[in-house]
């Protein structure tokens, strides 16, 4: 059964339970004792139902929808990186666009963009806003759970531009890894939790790679 039916179901049936109670009293020349009774049983009944129903919008909010993110689907690699940190880029954002609502995968270490991955608009270039600069100095995450209503969103130009939500966690001292979602206040705190130890993970293996050499982009 649809969810938002149900949720409204409540409020419908007691809704209904009254409006016909009163036109019952009101074409009913004559009630009982009995009838009486009943009808103050059937308003007490329609407002528990109401009641419910009225509780029941506050104990289960509504789903944020989903959008589909302005952009066309892309991965890139940093071309300075060996084979294994290659793979191991490939597969944490794999991981992420798999499991996760996350639909962009951007990691930023050193100063350069190591890898772009999922939905990317035409903007490449990554430029350190307050957020991000904040994420950078003070190592700990920022998590934007809806980023329409952040000013400091427009930072985010190397997002699709209707990125529902953002996650901005630290990798070591020297990167920062951002998620873009296409759906607000949709991230677990499991998943930030793994999205930490993930990133903990990378920072380790980019520490201990003596292959990570400038060099171009380069475009899978």
């Amino acid at each position: 059964m649809n969810s938002n039916f149900t949720r409204f179901l409540p409020l419908v049936v007691g809704g209904l339970g009254g409006v016909l109670l009163l036109l019952n009293r009101f074409f009913t020349a004559e009630l009982t004792n009995s009838q009486s009774r009943s009808d103050v049983l059937g308003v007490l009944l329609c407002s528990l139902l109401i009641l419910t129903g009225l509780l029941w919008q506050q104990v289960q909010p509504r789903i944020p929808d989903a959008v589909v993110l302005e952009g066309v689907q892309g991965m890139e690699l940093y071309n300075g990186l060996g084979e294994q940190l290659k793979l191991e880029l490939a597969w944490a954002s794999h991981i992420l666009l798999t499991n996760t609502v996350t639909k962009t995968v951007i990691v930023y270490y050193q100063g350069i963009v190591l890898l772009r991955r999922g939905i990317l608009p035409e903007k490449s270039q990554l430029t350190i806003g307050p957020i991000l600069e904040r994420v950078l100095q003070g190592s700990r995450p920022v998590y934007l759970v809806s980023l329409s209503l952040y000013p400091g969103r427009f930072e985010f130009d190397y997002l699709p531009s209707n990125t529902q939500g953002v996650i901005c966690q630290p990798i070591g001292k020297k990167g920062v890894l951002v998620l873009g979602a296409n759906v607000p206040r949709s991230y677990s705190k499991q998943d930030e939790n793994w999205i930490a130890a993930l990133a903990e993970k990378l920072d380790s293996s980019l520490l201990n790679d003596t292959s990570f050499q400038p060099s171009i982009v380069e475009s899978l």
